[in-house]
C-alpha cells in the first residue's frame, strides 16, 4: 500500500508540474461566427462569365449580376453540398452574353431566389433585363451558387398581343 499511495503522489505531482506550464495567461483567438450576420456589404459590379470563369476568385464575395434573364428553373434545388430547398427556393437562369445568334442559358451559374420573391416576376420572359445582387456561397461541382438578395427588373420586352 505504501507503495501505492508513493506512486499516486508522484503522478499527482507529474501532473501538476506539466499543467502548470500551461496554465500562465494564455489567450485563447477569438473566433467569430460570421453565419447568419447580416452587416452591410458592397457590392462589387461583376460579369457573369468572369464569375463561371473563376469560382474560387468570387466564393463568399458579394456582388451585383447584370444580364439578361433566361428561364426559372430547378436547376441545383436540393443538393446537398449547396443545400436550397426546392420548397423556399427557385433557381433562375441568365443567358450567356458570349452568344449572340441563340439563347443559351449560363448554367453554371445557379442563382436562388426565395419563391415569395420570384412570384412577383412570374410575367418575365427570356431576353428581359435584370440586375441582382447577392452572396456566392459556394463554388461545388467548380460551378458558381449564389443567394440574390436584391432582384430588380431593368427592362421588359413588350408582350406580344394574340390575336383570334
Amino acid at each position: 500500500m505504501n507503495n501505492r499511495f508513493k506512486l499516486l503522489i508522484i503522478t499527482i505531482a507529474v501532473a501538476l508540474s506539466i499543467t502548470s506550464g500551461y496554465t500562465q495567461d494564455v489567450k485563447k483567438p477569438v473566433i467569430q461566427n460570421t453565419l447568419n450576420q447580416t452587416a452591410p456589404s458592397a457590392y462589387l459590379q461583376v460579369n457573369a462569365l468572369d464569375m463561371v470563369a473563376s469560382p474560387s476568385k468570387y466564393l463568399n464575395k458579394s456582388v451585383t449580376v447584370k444580364g439578361k434573364f433566361d428561364k426559372f428553373s430547378t436547376l441545383g434545388l436540393d443538393y446537398a453540398p449547396a443545400m436550397r430547398s426546392s420548397e423556399e427556393y427557385i433557381t433562375f437562369l441568365i443567358q450567356r452574353d458570349d452568344v449572340k445568334d441563340h439563347n443559351i442559358p449560363l448554367s453554371e451559374m445557379k442563382v436562388f431566389l426565395k419563391r415569395t420573391e420570384a412570384e412577383k416576376h412570374i410575367d418575365l420572359n427570356a431576353g428581359d433585363e435584370i440586375e441582382f445582387s447577392g452572396k456566392v456561397f459556394s463554388n461545388a461541382l467548380g460551378d458558381v451558387w449564389m443567394d440574390a438578395e436584391k432582384f430588380t427588373v431593368l427592362t421588359q420586352k413588350p408582350k406580344e398581343e394574340t390575336t383570334k
